[in-house]
């Protein structure tokens, strides 16, 4: 979550406090060759190094000092200040619902699920949560068990300003950038490869709307597509018309949705879900999942 935790910093920063980012370092990760090695010394990196150094640095520091933990993903580190000034900020329980076998299309391996464990001791062990919806506040009280003693709902802001802009303008701006002509305009997805977001469903979509009728094409801003993506988009009858692009810069991504036709985020779940906000936030139609939190 560095966006996320940028934004807090910043916010924080601007209200006249004095903020340290504290995240584990790259030390006996960064001499291993293989992935295999790097994963494993990785774990000293965060579990073994990075708490001694937090017990190191907690001595000086006032009594009042607020310790914000931007993710409740990062709960195995919660006991080293549970009995101090905290709060943890909530997004999502998409990964602690798949180990505990709540979503059986997304299986967990039993290192994954013993890990999610891990997680949720550690954050059960917290008293003040933010959580960014309804729907993801929800979730935290079922795996707490409990209400506990702080648990309120703050929505995300967006961190870029995306605003309405002149169509004709912001069509030639994402042209330009892409290579195509949207002088028609285009449907448009913004997302990652996760399971939820649902991009094969994308595809599929397009493909019904287009055996309808339809003529723009498809823009797919985010991560390279994966095989099954890539195998999805060349069966399409309409794959000429299905653009995959990556590495698009802020300006190009606020262009697009600004002059996009329809924004369309069919995702199976979400816990905030800021492409839908980002979108509305440039005046684009979305078409999205009748679900919370995305209603």
């Amino acid at each position: 979550m560095p966006r996320y935790a940028r934004m807090l910093s910043e916010a924080f920063i601007k209200k006249g406090y004095e903020v340290e980012m504290w995240a584990p370092k790259e030390r006996f990760h960064r001499f291993a060759r293989s992935q295999f090695i790097k994963k494993w010394l990785g774990y000293i990196d965060k579990f073994i190094i990075f708490p001694l150094e937090v017990k190191i640095k907690l001595r000086p520091l006032p009594s009042d000092t607020l310790f914000s933990f931007t993710d409740q993903a990062l709960g195995p580190w919660l006991p080293l200040v549970a009995s101090r000034r905290h709060v943890i900020h909530c997004h999502d329980f998409l990964a602690q619902r798949c180990a505990a076998g709540e979503i059986p299309e997304n299986s967990v391996s039993f290192t994954g699920k013993w890990y999610q464990a891990w997680i949720r001791r550690g954050y059960r062990r917290g008293r003040n949560f933010i959580s960014v919806s309804k729907k993801t506040r929800e979730e935290l009280h079922h795996f707490l068990g409990s209400i506990p003693q702080c648990s309120e709902v703050v929505y995300n802001g967006l961190n870029q300003d995306f605003l309405p802009l002149p169509v004709p303008e912001a069509r030639a701006a994402v042209g330009n950038a892409l290579g195509l002509n949207m002088e028609q305009g285009y449907i448009l997805h913004v997302g990652g490869n996760q399971w939820y977001k649902n991009r094969s469903g994308v595809v599929a979509i397009y493909d019904a709307w287009r055996s309808n009728g339809g003529n723009l094409p498809l823009i797919m801003i985010g991560k390279a597509p994966t095989p099954k993506l890539e195998a999805a988009r060349k069966a399409s009858l309409f794959k000429e018309d299905v653009h995959f692009c990556q590495g698009v810069d802020d300006a190009t991504l606020r262009a697009a949705y600004a002059g996009a036709s329809v924004f369309l985020f069919p995702s199976l779940a979400e816990g905030f879900g800021w492409p839908v906000a980002e979108a509305m936030a440039a005046g684009c139609p979305v078409v999205t999942t009748n679900e919370e939190p995305m209603t």
